[in-house]
């Protein structure tokens, strides 16, 4: 690596950690509590510093939604590789269901819905992640049900996301709670949507 390569280096670690003190800010405090001030206290810097890095509050959320999306994205590519039919379906709602059970992961993700709700450029983001989202379980799923349609597979991907996204706000308790019955009958309704067999009309 060349001498030029450093600060880059430094220079990547440095909004990697003011990015951390933003999402620390996010899941403490909530969305309306992200500004730069906040951010810079929580990273125990100058507000300068941190507007040489993000000049602005918009700037600032963009680059936290592109790392939190970019890296839930990436989770939900590796999961949904096909190896072994059946026992995959498993796996995958095994790994979904446990993030379930992370509070912090559940508390970003609520923080990021509430900015999606009252920022357009947090919504476009949000959109974007829930598209790529349901484009890989809809492979996953024309995968594990052969002679499935594209379209079929999309519409069951569709609402396996939307299950697993409600699913975690009641898991997770924070609007309601899970029992042993909730969470068969879910796991029976995911199982189903990911690889039921195709019924002639």
């Amino acid at each position: 690596m060349s001498a030029a390569g450093g600060p880059t280096s430094k220079g990547r670690q440095r909004r990697t950690a003011l990015l951390d003190a933003a999402e620390h800010v996010l899941t403490g405090s909530g969305g309306s509590e992200l500004t730069l001030r906040a951010v810079a206290e929580a990273a125990g810097v100058r507000l300068g510093h941190l507007q040489y890095y993000f000049p602005t509050r918009a700037a600032l959320l963009s680059a936290l939604l592109d790392r939190i999306l970019a890296s839930s994205l990436e989770r939900v590519t590796a999961l949904t590789v096909v190896h072994t039919p059946g026992a995959d379906r498993e796996a995958l709602l095994d790994a979904i269901l446990s993030d379930h059970d992370d509070p912090r992961l559940v508390r970003l993700f609520t923080e990021v819905w509430a900015l999606a709700a009252h920022d357009e450029e947090a919504a476009a983001a949000v959109r974007a992640f829930y598209d790529q989202y349901v484009t890989h379980v809809a492979a996953f799923v024309r995968d594990h049900v052969p002679g499935l349609g594209a379209p079929e597979a999309h519409h069951r991907a569709e609402v396996f996301v939307m299950l697993m996204e409600g699913a975690a706000l009641f898991r997770s308790g924070v609007t309601g709670r899970r029992t042993a019955d909730t969470d068969a009958r879910l796991r029976e309704a995911a199982l189903t949507l990911l690889g039921g067999a195709v019924h002639p009309a």
